[in-house]
């Protein structure tokens, strides 16, 4: 199914792909790409929020 949505292709390191995939494992997620995205977000309101400080 073709998404409108912009696709983008990263590189990780060994360590940092185990880390989203524990996190993605406890967490229940069912993919990488939901995973990743779920981290971003938090990262992100994490980070708007320190601003408002």
């Amino acid at each position: 199914m073709p998404t409108k949505n912009p696709v983008i292709t990263m590189v990780f390191t060994k360590e940092l792909l185990e880390s989203v995939e524990d996190f993605r494992y406890q967490n229940r997620i069912p993919t990488r790409t939901e995973a990743i995205r779920r981290l971003l977000e938090k990262a992100l309101d994490l980070d708007e929020k320190k601003d408002k400080k």
